[in-house]
């Protein structure tokens, strides 16, 4: 008997698990919901939502290591890890029209000047760019219609019921529910909130996440180019043990790089995109300075309270600090974030379409009631960034930041390892952001395993089997230790700097 398999969100997760399953000639119902639009339909400005979702809308750099993005080998072990990342890189070259273009970089060595002020995360990338990544997506899309998936989009999912099988939504005045066999969670950004409605109402066991917050940072590549000749995708890292700070630079984009404006539970960050098309050249690059702060209570309402806060600073919309007028188109009213530079000359760069990215001009007076609302850990962005401009001395004010930039992350739940299905409801499998995976690789990876399972009817099912995954998990000294990275480090990596904790349970309510 074929089931019939709801996934929720047309992710890079959902993407991934459905072509699995296509893949592998499965005859039963596939159904995917999502809130956006097709790739045909959607538009540049969409970027949270649609096919592929948010990850199919960035600059498509496929980051090839177990140690970014996620715990991906924790549920695999690391063989596992990477032949699933394999599958999605491959999905994404089978998809793409001219295959040849998409290249992978692996660096090998750490350059000597940055060593006196920085770590530096070396690991092999392919980047795909995001012009390519619009043609991929609807050579991706019409493949699985093709295969027999049903889409049902621009509808967002009001409600599902884990323990009666259905999800539901609302279509004009009526309520449409749809019964599931087997379900796949994988909402992406914009549906986190929706993932912690469902793990309060069933009473899920998560493990919280610690804040991810910062800027985007852009400059003239020129500034950075010796390093980005060692790695296009560099990540400069620095750790505070003592204060619980951690920081990096994320998601590098260079040449056509641009900065995007995002929107997630009506508050708006920023994120970069870059393509490949060298008539979009602009010699640029952007790159978020993210911290991870421990021992907050309730991080992910932390940060969402201080987005909203920067989001609502008393600035008059289209006008920056001192009556500054904003450039371009935007001079109307328009909600956004804050742009500063400590150089007055230095404008708000054009994003891919020609625009002015939108964003609120601030200066110095404005900067410090930014640096007021993180309440006192902007002090290792400042840091950050005076510490670059000894490594980059050509840099000096020659910068702007975008602010803010923040990564969301769901308490997560916990999971079997073996298909990442929840252990209260093993016919419900929580992927890619859901399940705390940052990045297109992992979340695809994600996608692929619990596909594999579906087809090989390996769940884990009975009372018993689902004690032994939790103790396993309560158990293992690896959720012990204290990451050198964004919760994604791991030992072995070199360089990788590990901290002890407490031996507590780490397995909370949210």
């Amino acid at each position: 008997m074929q089931e019939n398999i709801v996934i929720v969100g047309a992710g890079v997760a959902g993407v991934n698990a459905a072509t699995k399953l296509i893949d592998n000639n499965y005859k039963g119902k596939i159904t995917i919901i999502d809130m956006g639009k097709s790739p045909y339909e959607r538009l540049p400005e969409e970027v949270m939502t649609g096919f592929l979702g948010a990850g199919g809308w960035s600059d498509g750099k496929l980051t090839y290591h177990t140690s970014i993005g996620g715990q991906l080998s924790k549920y695999t072990g690391e063989e596992k890890a990477m032949e699933l990342m394999d599958q999605v890189i491959n999905n994404f070259k089978r998809f793409h029209p001219n295959p040849s273009e998409v290249q992978c970089s692996n660096p090998t060595a750490e350059p000597d000047f940055i060593k006196p002020y920085f770590g530096l995360r070396l690991f092999p990338v392919w980047h795909v760019g995001t012009d390519y990544l619009h043609e991929i997506g609807k050579n991706w899309y019409d493949f699985l219609v093709e295969g027999g998936v049903e889409f049902i989009w621009e509808t967002k999912v009001e409600d599902i019921n884990f323990k009666k099988n259905y999800v539901s939504w609302k279509k004009g005045l009526a309520n449409i529910s749809q019964y599931y066999d087997k379900l796949i969670f994988g909402v992406g950004k914009s549906g986190i909130d929706f993932g912690k409605v469902l793990a309060e109402k069933y009473d899920l066991p998560t493990e919280s996440k610690p804040v991810q917050i910062g800027v985007r940072f852009e400059a003239p590549q020129k500034h950075f180019q010796k390093l980005i000749d060692v790695s296009y995708d560099f990540k400069l890292y620095r750790k505070f043990e003592d204060e619980g700070v951690s920081l990096r630079s994320f998601c590098t984009n260079n040449n056509a790089a641009y900065v995007a404006l995002e929107e997630t539970y009506g508050d708006y960050s920023y994120n970069g995109h870059a393509k490949k098309d060298e008539a979009y050249r602009n010699d640029m690059t952007n790159f978020g300075i993210l911290m991870e702060v421990k021992g907050i209570d309730k991080p992910f309402d932390w940060s969402r309270e201080l987005v909203d806060t920067v989001n609502k600073f008393d600035i008059i919309p289209g006008e920056g600090s001192k009556g500054k007028t904003a450039q371009g188109r935007f001079s109307e009213k328009y909600k956004a974030g804050l742009y500063y530079s400590p150089n007055p000359n230095r404008m708000k760069s054009l994003t891919s379409e020609g625009d002015w990215v939108k964003a609120h001009y601030i200066e110095e007076n404005g900067l410090n009631k930014v640096r007021e609302a993180f309440k006192g850990y902007f002090k290792y962005i400042d840091d950050f960034i005076e510490d670059m401009k000894k490594v980059f001395p050509t840099l000096g004010d020659d910068w702007g930041i975008y602010i803010p930039e923040v990564k969301y992350l769901s308490p997560e739940p916990l999971v079997n390892y073996n298909d990442l299905s929840l252990t209260k409801y093993p016919n419900v499998h929580f992927v890619g952001d859901a399940l705390s995976a940052r990045g297109i690789t992992v979340s695809g990876a994600q996608g692929t395993l619990v596909a594999e399972q579906m087809l090989s009817s390996k769940s884990i099912n009975t009372e018993e089997a689902m004690d032994k995954v939790i103790n396993n998990f309560l158990n293992d000294p690896a959720n012990n230790k204290e990451p050198h990275e964004m919760g994604d480090m791991h030992e072995y990596i070199q360089g990788g700097l590990t901290m002890p904790k407490e031996n507590t349970n780490k397995i909370n309510k949210i």
